[in-house]
């Protein structure tokens, strides 16, 4: 595969795979479109372009002719300037690495992460939140992120990947989408009545299985298994976490139990106090899950995937 089309696939995968419709996502990119055609020419320097056939801010390739071909990528869930040195360490054993591959996003990816989180006022939206109070829950909370993210130093593991010339680029949002409706289609399919059912159904999934076993599985943070679990919500896509404010939305919309990625503690407050139970799926598992859905497209097209920085390489059919 050539590297661009890695890229062009995990976005169309990201957007069939998204909670939005796959018209509400082209009427977004015809709305950039139009933002754009009316820039000036200077400003149009400025202007991300990939923004007009790619919804995640997130997932770019961040270094790398898109006409690489690509046979071996080293994929992880951090791949940072310790990963990169991997890489190059592999190649001098003999393992040809043509593509370091990163779910969390680095560089421009992860300055833009804020943008992304837009996503969460849609899903809110959808679970019977009004769109005008799930933007004003969201604003100040994407503001807070986009301030946070200023002051880092994006670029450290792009630009040891440029010295040593291996291609490199993250997926996020579309492997985070992938993951959100998995485990969304499997609790409409298995309709869990307890939150222990919740867990339990979780615990299957290999990913987490293997969690269990790093000390790092599925929790009940908020109530407990013998509590009813009503209406599930996946929640775990959309950037990063969002604001607090949502859990009395979310329970008044009807939401029992939220099963999550991770939470804040006063997050688990909100929840806690607007009595919606709380399952931690586990940060790593979840995301190891999300990738190891989008690899596996990869692989049937002769891509072979080495996993690395808390990846659980899992292949499925």
């Amino acid at each position: 595969m050539k590297l661009k089309e890695i890229y062009q696939q995990a976005v169309e995968i990201g957007i069939k795979a998204d909670f939005r419709s796959e018209e509400a996502i082209k009427k977004l990119l015809a709305k950039q479109e139009e933002k754009y055609q009316k820039l000036k020419d200077d400003e149009k320097e400025e202007f991300d372009v990939e923004t007009l056939t790619n919804p995640y801010s997130d997932t770019r390739i961040l270094y790398g002719d898109g006409e690489r071909e690509i046979k071996t990528i080293l994929c992880g869930i951090d791949m940072e300037v310790g990963e990169v040195l991997l890489a190059d360490r592999l190649k001098e054993k003999g393992k040809k690495i043509d593509l370091v591959l990163a779910h969390h996003p680095e560089g421009k990816a992860l300055a833009a992460l804020y943008d992304v989180m837009h996503l969460q006022e849609d899903i809110l939206n959808l679970l019977g939140v009004p769109i005008n109070v799930a933007e004003g829950i969201l604003s100040s909370r994407i503001s807070e992120v986009q301030r946070g993210l200023m002051p880092l130093n994006h670029n450290r593991a792009i630009d040891t990947a440029k010295t040593l010339d291996i291609p490199m680029a993250c997926i996020h949002t579309p492997a985070d989408n992938l993951v959100t409706k998995f485990l969304d289609d499997l609790f409409n399919e298995r309709n869990p009545e307890t939150v222990g059912d919740v867990v339990s159904i979780i615990k299957e999934i290999p990913e987490y299985k293997q969690a269990v076993k790093d000390k790092s599985g599925p929790a009940v943070v908020v109530g407990s298994k013998d509590k009813r679990a009503g209406k599930v919500f996946v929640d775990m896509t959309g950037g990063t976490g969002g604001s607090e404010d949502a859990y009395e939305k979310l329970a008044q919309a009807g939401v029992g139990t939220i099963v999550t990625m991770h939470i804040g503690e006063k997050h688990r407050k909100e929840a806690e106090k607007n009595h919606i139970n709380v399952v931690i799926a586990g940060h790593i598992a979840s995301d190891s899950l999300g990738m190891n859905l989008l690899l596996g497209r990869f692989t049937t097209q002769g891509v072979e995937i080495i996993p690395c920085s808390g990846l659980t390489r899992v292949e499925r059919n």
